[in-house]
């Protein structure tokens, strides 16, 4: 079978700060993969025109999610979306937490709040269920880039009832977890799979200071490290729930899971990026090659 023209899917904001997409490029020539460069964003693309579409760094679907949810609609109406719109939805709301904790994978303890939900209540709440988390989170289940997410010390907790409800009133669902201290020493594994096959990791440095600071994790807070036996045992684990979760025949052809260690050492689930991830190429020797070819291979199928 002759493979036609994939689209790599972006936005004109997203494309500077996607660092994937140069050694992706260079790979899908390699690998003779043809690839055009679109955005979600554009409505003169053409979407019949692709054999099949990626999503790479469509990242202002954040601020613009129910236009962003339309436009898989209609590409996938038009042409092969290889991250299916199930998949999409499911993805990029982190009530699927939920749902692979339910499948037995291992996930920082988290409570989801409710639109219509007493913020008030629902902090006091969550801080009564776990008396011995000296700081919490708060964040937004539809979120990404750490925006709307903040760290409170148990000693302020008064002040995060209001992030709690200004969330709310957006029309988000929140999550509450306690703050694993470990990330202040260790930060996180991110682990990257193609196919369902573990490529590489990064280490992560912390991303919320106990000063409120939140950065934003560009290069200068990742480096390459080789992931755990454990960490790949339950990256592994949650990719399976997701596949299951959603009825895939397939393993995801990309996935990204983010992981901490507990008070005890154990590993388990930050958050999974399966629909849009940061991947980590430059980190990864042979990265991008094995992605173009997970991705040429499900072109042929």
């Amino acid at each position: 079978m002759l493979m036609g023209i994939l689209a790599l899917v972006t936005d004109a904001v997203s494309l500077p700060i996607d660092y994937d997409m140069p050694p992706l490029l260079e790979a899908c020539e390699t690998v003779g993969l043809s690839v055009e460069v679109c955005s979600w964003e554009d409505p003169a693309v053409d979407w019949s025109r692709f054999q099949a579409a990626v999503f790479r760094s469509p990242w202002t679907w954040a601020e613009r999610m129910p236009e962003f949810l339309a436009a898989c609609d209609r590409i996938a109406a038009m042409t092969c979306l290889v991250t299916p719109v199930p998949l999409v939805r499911w993805a990029l709301d982190k009530r699927y937490l939920a749902d692979i904790a339910a499948a037995g994978v291992p996930i920082i303890p988290t409570t989801i709040v409710e639109p219509g939900a007493d913020p008030l209540q629902a902090v006091r709440g969550f801080l009564e269920e776990h008396p011995q988390a000296a700081a919490f989170v708060v964040k937004p289940t539809d979120g990404c880039y750490s925006k709307d997410v903040g760290r409170y010390a148990r000693a302020v907790a008064d002040e995060a009832p209001a992030h709690v409800a200004r969330l709310l009133a957006g029309g988000s669902h929140v999550i509450l977890q306690p703050y694993v201290e470990s990330v202040d020493r260790h930060g996180e594994t991110d682990l990257t799979f193609f196919d369902g096959e573990y490529s590489h990791a990064i280490h992560k440095g912390a991303m919320l200071m106990p000063d409120g600071t939140v950065h934003v994790p560009t290069l200068d807070f990742r480096t390459a490290r080789v992931a755990d036996e454990d960490e790949r045992a339950v990256a592994s684990a949650a990719l399976a729930a997701a596949q299951a979760c959603l009825g895939l025949e397939q393993p995801l052809v990309c996935g990204r899971v983010d992981l901490v260690r507990g008070a005890d050492g154990s590993a388990m689930v930050l958050e999974m990026e399966l629909c849009e991830p940061s991947l980590n190429l430059p980190f990864g020797e042979g990265s991008a090659l094995r992605f173009a070819q997970a991705l040429a291979e499900r072109l042929k199928s």
